[in-house]
């Protein structure tokens, strides 16, 4: 199996942020990858393709605070909700 060209991984989780089901989180994820996903190495590019993976229910919970967000998620969704607040 060959890897995938960085371009197109970038270019891949773009869409999966701006496509997710939940308005809310359409927003927010797109904002996010917009201006973070290229200055990511790989390991948290692969940090941010397992978080959309997840749950749009579980992951605005997170994202709002409103539940604790699992450990391998913490500082991402940290980053997320700061980039979220900030607008």
């Amino acid at each position: 199996m060959s890897e995938e060209i960085r371009e197109h991984r970038l270019k891949r989780l773009q869409m999966r942020s701006m496509r997710r089901g939940i308005k809310e989180m359409d927003l927010i994820l797109s904002a996010y990858a917009e201006a973070n996903l290229g200055a990511m190495d790989d390991a948290a590019l692969d940090n941010y393709d397992a978080l959309l993976n997840e749950n749009d229910q579980d992951l605005i919970r997170w994202v709002t605070g409103v539940e604790p967000t699992p450990a391998p998620f913490e500082a991402l969704v940290s980053r997320i909700s700061q980039t979220f607040q900030g607008q």
